[in-house]
């Protein structure tokens, strides 16, 4: 479609563009207008697309009000003006004014923006969507809330992931800007489709967060002493006496990893045979390993160090926490996590398999490659069993129910608020809480994060407090 503009038409979006990078300098702290006019002129003078030429040039002969208030009751209905005029000729065109004006107005706050800039953002935002009910993009089928915020930002960080090597990457932020999600890649091979933006995937190790929740939810009820020894409620390992609760949801037990791990002397010593480690995990990716099986395995090696004495990340830990959590209260894991966290919070999109080898629609397919006979294989392995992981790491999710889960969690809802604080309390070593990873964020303030890899799929969650 060809796009035609008056000169009547290239003023309004001149006005539009430059006016909002005015408005948002005008409502910055005091001493930081020029730095934001300047930052946010770059963005719009780097434009592209076929509305670029017309943005990288200011406005000529436009007085802008003198106050914020006259700037921006003259800025906003040009940005819809801008918006409508450019949707009825090109809605590719209108995506992209949209998405500039958008990375202009980020530009100008470069991590400093105070209430007035944050609350003259969301003007602009409202303003462009008037004309724009939903948002183009790279969006991926999300729904509307999600979508509200264009951010081309995020868009662009999941596109460099997946060019860097990736077959394909889904995103959900929360922040003081809303909420917004998002998919780049393709969700299968051979196929153009984008992953789908709340699509189900194997968590790995954030399965961890949820089973340490577990047991804290049954400290809490009086089940479970954080601080007692797991050989008394799980006699028939004869674990070392020393071993606590506490230890197991803080790797530091010292048991080993059934999944590969070293020994005492620094030497690899292998795990099961079913630990994705090329043709052979391919092989035999359908077998059941019953959890008892891979405790006892990991019993038969040496410990890495004296309980309470060091680190060590073994997702043996979990599989005894899983075992304890079945111990006391006499049901499936499953059940107790539908019965404490999945069932209160309504995460339908979230289970703990038991053995099931399928993961439910819609969902990007996972891909394994191995070396064989000097070559490179790639395999479908999005059906598997993940008896192999267990509690260390089978669980299914999405991305929404992992923004509801961790919200929840951190929010206070999930746990009482000592607890919580027993659960973000680090270690020294790695800084591992219970069932959490607790980080210093750049610029201060503090990130609770976990991740996890499961043959093809991963997840990475983070929050603040």
């Amino acid at each position: 479609m060809s796009l035609t503009l008056t000169e009547q038409d290239r003023l309004t979006l001149q006005t539009a563009a430059w006016g909002a990078v005015s408005l948002m300098s005008a409502a910055g702290a005091a001493g930081s207008a020029h730095r934001a006019a300047t930052e946010g002129s770059v963005a719009l003078t780097s434009a592209t697309g076929r509305i670029g030429h017309v943005l990288a040039k200011a406005p000529k002969g436009v007085k802008y009000g003198k106050t914020v208030a006259d700037l921006a009751d003259q800025v906003l209905p040009a940005l819809t003006a801008a918006m409508t005029l450019l949707k009825q000729q090109d809605p590719a065109e209108a995506g992209d004014f949209r998405r500039t004006v958008l990375i202009a107005v980020e530009a100008t706050t470069r991590g400093e923006a105070g209430p007035a800039m944050r609350e003259m953002a969301r003007k602009i935002t409202e303003a462009l969507d008037v004309a724009s009910a939903t948002s183009g993009g790279g969006s991926g089928g999300v729904p509307t809330d999600a979508a509200a915020q264009d951010r081309p930002e995020l868009q662009k960080v999941i596109q460099e992931i997946v060019d860097s090597g990736f077959t394909g990457v889904s995103l959900r932020v929360h922040d003081k800007r809303g909420e917004w999600a998002g998919s780049a890649g393709v969700a299968e091979l051979s196929q153009n489709t984008e992953p789908p933006v709340d699509g189900h995937v194997r968590i790995g190790s954030n399965t961890k967060t949820f089973t340490a929740t577990v047991v804290l939810q049954l400290v809490a009820e009086g089940r479970i002493a954080l601080d007692s020894s797991v050989d008394d409620y799980l006699p028939e390992f004869g674990l070392d006496r020393r071993i606590t609760v506490r230890m197991l949801l803080q790797h530091t037990s010292g048991i080993f990893n059934f999944t590969g791990d070293f020994d005492p002397d620094g030497t690899f010593v292998p795990g099961i045979p079913a630990t994705p480690a090329g043709k052979e995990w391919v092989d035999n990716r359908f077998r059941t390993y019953r959890p008892e099986e891979l405790v006892r395995l990991a019993l038969s090696k040496p410990a890495r160090f004296e309980p309470g004495t060091d680190w060590s990340y073994a997702n043996t830990n979990y599989v005894l926490a899983r075992l304890l959590i079945e111990k006391v209260t006499g049901r499936p894991v499953a059940e107790e996590m539908h019965r404490l966290i999945l069932g209160p919070l309504g995460l339908t999109g979230t289970f703990q398999p038991v053995g099931e080898t399928d993961i439910p629609e819609p969902h990007a397919h996972a891909y394994y490659r191995y070396e064989e006979d000097g070559q490179i294989r790639t395999v479908d392995v999005t059906r598997h069993n993940p008896s192999w992981i267990s509690s260390g790491g089978d669980m299914i999710s999405t991305t929404r129910d992992l923004h509801t889960f961790i919200s929840a969690l951190l929010g206070g809802k999930l746990l009482p608020a000592e607890l919580l604080a027993e659960m973000c309390a680090p270690e020294a070593k790695a800084g591992y809480g219970l069932g959490v990873f607790v980080q210093e964020a750049p610029g201060g303030g503090t990130v609770i994060t976990h991740n996890g890899g499961m043959a093809g799929h991963a997840a990475l969650l983070y929050s603040t407090p």
